[in-house]
């Protein structure tokens, strides 16, 4: 699902008449390996929350700054659920994966 959510994001953008036809018909013959894609998620987390907005489950990431040290929490919530992790995480990024983990435990419920 993930997989081809970025191929067709990728195929979307190449509906511009400024790109060379020829450069289209490469980057379609083209297969999106699962390790380059693991490598973007793993760089940049949050580029998975437009595909489960798409699918109804949303992503909140709580910041606490109130405290000395600034923490982040999460909430996951679709249709029939909402999650909320009681726990605290010292950065944005490791909320974020924690939070796409649930993510992912409630879009496999829901398909």
């Amino acid at each position: 699902m993930v997989k081809q959510w970025f191929l067709d994001r990728l195929l979307e953008s190449l509906n511009d008449e400024s790109i060379p036809e020829n450069f289209k018909d490469f980057v379609k013959a083209q297969d999106m390996e699962n390790e380059n894609i693991s490598k973007m998620i793993d760089a940049n987390p949050r580029i998975l929350f437009d595909v489960f907005d798409e699918h109804k489950v949303y992503i909140e990431i709580l910041v606490d700054y109130k405290k000395p040290d600034v923490t982040f929490t999460y909430t996951v919530i679709n249709d029939d659920t909402m999650y909320s992790n009681p726990s605290h995480y010292n950065n944005r990024i490791e909320a974020e994966k924690e939070a796409i983990e649930q993510a992912f435990q409630m879009l496999n419920n829901k398909l």
